[in-house]
């Protein structure tokens, strides 16, 4: 059944509307944007969640209680909409030409709270925002949010996460929610934040990936979006301590090549959506939204080969068999190479050394060009415009290997006989991904820091707002 939706009231009229109701007499509520006074009228910019809107007020007794006003104040405006051909500005309609705007002759004007005190940065003013320190943006976030740029932040990341949901649920995915207080680290103990639960130890889950495993021998696919905690001593543009994972798992699969051909695919749905449905938050970061086709992949060990020959690469490890990660820069040089050579920002490398895996990556065994043999694994990450947004691979599926696995890193297998235990009982092939929410929204929009892309950031120095 379809829902009118009506602006936040039975009476009130979203401000998108307004065309529909030219000539007639509506109410309106929302927050004064800009107010200004020219003798004997006044000027409101009323904002509510679909746009703004201009106000004219006339009456003696609308411009006293102007007076008394300021912006940010909330509002409840009635009058009468009116078109104004040859004016040109912000109206709030999307689908009418710039000839021609519509405006609200104001009749009443009733406040409805305190009016609100000065403004510690000038919300309105898109050029002054884009001027302000981080530590202001973050020192003021209940009211820096309210800025067209960090709605739009936020409108798009909503948008990332409906299409998300959408996809794998015509995939047959099913959601869970997963604890995220835990007993043990699903890295084996690295990065957790600890917390006393009842005088017994505990920890904030890392990742939801052992309850995503355990859940594939329910459901066979699975999928979660949630906050995950990394107790990581980086404090730089593109690392959070708290920050929202895209988490999906799925069974019966024949290897790890399936999971990037699933994300390939729900990526492009989901950047379809943002396209469609954020084209005006788009607008305003002059942002392009990538075209997904084949998405380009190579093992680390050909991508360090080919940084160093074809990109000047020069990484501070000596041998390439050392070479265990790429660094910033070389995620910044391959993604750009691939940019410029095969019109793609996006690639995977694949082929990690099982080493700087978790101990549950499925092994695959390979040699170097020496003829050393060296154990890789399964895994890969999802490069974009220079920076990791996504880790993945598939997941050892027979127990015993599994806790072998956990017996080369040292780990008491003990300490995860809850998460053995699905093992015990027969568990398909499978594997599964975690996309990084904010890390997506930032190299979308090209935001200099990802701390910009989470509503209240949590890094090793800010706990507050």
């Amino acid at each position: 059944m379809e829902t009118e939706f009506t602006g936040g009231s039975s009476e009130s009229k979203p401000i998108s509307e307004l065309a529909l109701h030219a000539g007639k007499t509506i109410e309106i509520r929302g927050h004064i944007q800009t107010m200004r006074t020219l003798g004997q009228i006044a000027f409101m910019v009323i904002r509510d969640q679909t746009g703004q809107a201009q106000v004219i007020l006339e009456k003696p007794e609308l411009l006293e209680i102007a007076k008394t006003l300021s912006n940010e104040t909330t509002v409840r405006v009635k009058g009468l909409v009116v078109s104004q051909p040859g004016k040109s500005g912000k109206s709030g309609i999307s689908d009418i030409s710039n000839l021609e705007i519509f405006e609200i002759q104001a009749t009443e004007i009733t406040p409805l709270s305190e009016t609100a005190e000065p403004l510690p940065v000038e919300i309105g003013k898109p050029e002054k925002m884009k001027g302000l320190s981080l530590s202001t943006m973050l020192d003021y976030r209940p009211i820096t949010l309210r800025s067209e740029h960090s709605k739009a932040i936020f409108k798009i990341e909503a948008v990332f996460c409906s299409a998300f949901r959408e996809y794998l649920n015509a995939q047959n995915f099913t959601e869970i929610h997963s604890p995220k207080i835990v007993s043990t680290g699903t890295e084996g103990g690295a990065h957790l934040f600890q917390l006393d639960y009842f005088g017994t130890p505990a920890y904030l889950a890392q990742s939801p990936q052992f309850y995503k495993q355990i859940m594939v021998g329910v459901f066979e696919r699975v999928f979660e979006i949630g906050p995950v905690y990394r107790a990581e001593e980086h404090d730089t543009t593109r690392h959070l301590n708290e920050y929202i994972s895209m988490d999906f798992e799925m069974g019966f699969i024949e290897s790890e090549q399936e999971l990037m051909s699933m994300q390939t695919r729900l990526l492009k749905h989901m950047f379809a959506s943002v396209k469609e449905r954020c084209a005006s938050e788009l607008a305003l970061f002059e942002a392009t939204v990538p075209e997904i086709g084949t998405i380009p992949q190579l093992s680390l060990a050909e991508a360090c080969s080919l940084l160093r020959a074809k990109c000047g690469w020069q990484p501070a490890a000596i041998e390439e068999t050392s070479i265990l990660d790429l660094d910033p820069e070389g995620e910044r040089l391959l993604t750009r190479y691939f940019s410029e050579k095969e019109g793609s920002e996006l690639v995977y490398v694949t082929s990690y050394p099982h080493s700087v895996r978790p101990f549950y990556a499925m092994p695959l065994e390979s040699k170097t060009e020496t003829g050393k043999s060296i154990k890789l694994s399964r895994s890969f990450d999802l490069l974009y415009r220079g920076l990791e947004i996504t880790t993945g691979g598939q997941r050892i599926h027979n127990r015993t290997e599994l806790k072998q696995s956990m017996n080369e890193r040292g780990l008491d297998t003990a300490q995860f006989a809850d998460y053995l235990q699905a093992f015990r009982y027969g568990m398909p092939p499978h594997g599964g991904l975690a996309i990084g929410l904010e890390r997506l929204a930032k190299q979308l929009l090209q935001l200099p820091t990802v701390k910009l892309a989470a509503l209240f950031p949590r890094d090793r120095n800010r706990l507050r707002p």
